[in-house]
């Protein structure tokens, strides 16, 4: 069965949000440390290095895109266990992330929310994060890791009808 889009796009005062939650049967402590912990990241994202804290940089390398490019995060908030906001620069612009974690009952959820100046590529983006997140959820739970062609561009209809263009 392909995985169902989840994904939700918010007007804001500055753009759109893009948000994505996905839900673990873990504390926030154990989330946060497959979203900052190099040997966890790895899994699911990929390895970094650097100075982690809030107004550092690292580098990530991105173990999912062709050639395994490094990438410079700059991380601009980081409040275990509870919020981290990164921020990214490169050829289609800046992209500027959000995740939160909130705990409940033995029950832990990640909102990931991209803000975003326009909903143009939004059909493009949201399968990705999609993608990526559910890396994320593999990884933590020890089973297999999805394939991006169960995301893209099956999902590219989802996002189109959310009100974004298909153009990066």
């Amino acid at each position: 069965m392909s995985p169902q889009p989840s994904g939700n796009l918010f007007r804001t005062a500055d753009g759109h949000d893009l948000v994505l939650d996905r839900t673990f049967r873990a504390p926030a402590t154990d989330v946060w440390a497959a979203l900052t912990e190099p040997e966890r990241t790895a899994r699911w994202f990929g390895p970094w290095e650097g100075t982690p804290g809030a107004g550092g940089t690292v580098k990530v390398r991105l173990v999912h895109e062709e050639g395994q490019p490094w990438y410079d995060l700059r991380i601009d908030a980081c409040e275990p266990p509870g919020l981290l906001a990164l921020s990214s620069t490169d050829d289609n612009g800046t992209w500027h992330l959000t995740l939160t974690l909130a705990e409940a009952n033995g029950t832990t959820t990640l909102r990931f929310t991209q803000h975003l100046t326009s909903a143009d590529g939004v059909a493009e983006i949201g399968p990705g994060w999609e993608y990526y997140l559910d890396l994320l959820v593999a990884a933590h739970e020890g089973t297999p890791l999805p394939a991006f062609t169960e995301y893209y561009p099956a999902q590219r209809a989802y996002y189109l009808g959310l009100g974004g263009s298909g153009t990066v």
